[in-house]
């Protein structure tokens, strides 16, 4: 059975639903954002830690009032329910603009929009506790929010690192399963995603996926020992750079005024200074992210070594101005 529900709320949270809908990689075959099966997945693995959090709230708003000797019961239940209301929609400070969604709805999505209709409304509409639930989403942090969306997956994975047991999934970017021996989950500071930190016996080599991109995540009988240096290797990456597995190389990079100041204002998958010697910044970190980060500074943040790195910056640079002048 399929439903359709129009859902109202502020254009502010839908831009930020629709942001995570993107960053998930919830698409169409044509490539446009799939806002409403994210919004489904939201609702089937959001649903009941968020039912059971508001209760808790409901429940300690109701003891504090109920102390109150002249208050009845019936008068505080309904005073704390409005209480709570009114702190969810405080929560909720866009631009103003009103925006409608048509949600549409099947399988355990729609069982859940039928039990909410059916117990949970009391003075409010299925469009605004809908709405209240999406805002409470919005106030976790984006790791957390991925952890929510992609619920399956991370079970699967701890499950699988505190019984020792190969996983096998697919991934986004990789042309064939992969069977690879879980060790932790990281969380990237400036991504605000989350990956798996893993070993790949068959390859011989340390791996990182994003948990967002995976899929068909199964843990199989093959059990495995951890081994002591590789944990320890895996714990360090994950403290820096969760999503890269590439060895560190050091660098050298001078930097102008503008360059220093671009650099404390970029904070996506910044490298960490190793030290600064006047105008020179020293970096141990992954030459690819080292390349990548400061492909943007142009002139600003000038590689001195390795010869590598300036090398590879110079030619991006000279193809930049060969496309611009021909």
């Amino acid at each position: 059975m399929t439903e359709k529900y129009k859902i109202y709320l502020s254009e502010d949270i839908k831009t930020r639903l629709a942001t995570d809908a993107e960053l998930f990689e919830f698409t169409r075959e044509n490539g446009t954002v799939n806002l409403n099966g994210f919004l489904k997945e939201l609702i089937v693995n959001y649903f009941d830690q968020y039912r059971n959090d508001n209760e808790e709230l409901l429940k300690s708003v109701l003891g504090e009032l109920s102390s109150a000797k002249e208050l009845k019961p019936r008068t505080a239940s309904a005073l704390a329910d409005k209480i709570i209301r009114t702190y969810i929609n405080n929560k909720d400070s866009g631009t103003g603009k009103s925006a409608v969604i048509t949600l549409t709805v099947s399988g355990a999505s729609c069982e859940i929009i039928q039990i909410i209709e059916n117990n949970l409304l009391k003075e409010n509409s299925l469009s605004g506790y809908i709405k209240d639930m999406f805002l409470s989403y919005l106030s976790i942090p984006r790791s957390k929010r991925e952890e929510i969306i992609f619920k399956d997956t991370y079970e699967s994975i701890n499950k699988a690192i505190s019984e020792g047991r190969q996983l096998s999934f697919s991934s986004k970017g990789h042309d064939r399963k992969v069977i690879v021996e879980p060790y932790l989950i990281a969380t990237s500071k400036e991504e605000q995603f989350s990956y798996l930190l893993c070993h790949d016996r068959r390859a011989k080599k340390n791996r990182s996926f994003r948990i967002s991109r995976l899929s068909n995540v199964f843990i199989t009988s093959n059990t495995f020992t951890k081994d002591q240096k590789i944990e320890d290797e895996l714990v360090r990456k994950g403290l820096r750079s969760p999503h890269s597995m590439s060895e560190d190389i050091h660098a050298v990079v001078k930097m102008t005024d503008r360059g220093r100041q671009m650099y404390t204002m970029i904070v996506k998958n910044r490298p960490y200074v190793t030290y600064i010697d006047g105008d020179e910044y020293h970096f141990d970190w992954p030459e690819m992210q080292l390349e990548d980060y400061f492909r943007r500074f142009g002139k600003d943040a000038v590689v001195i070594e390795p010869k590598s790195l300036r090398t590879k910056l110079r030619n991006y640079y000279s193809r930049a101005l060969e496309a611009y002048t021909s």
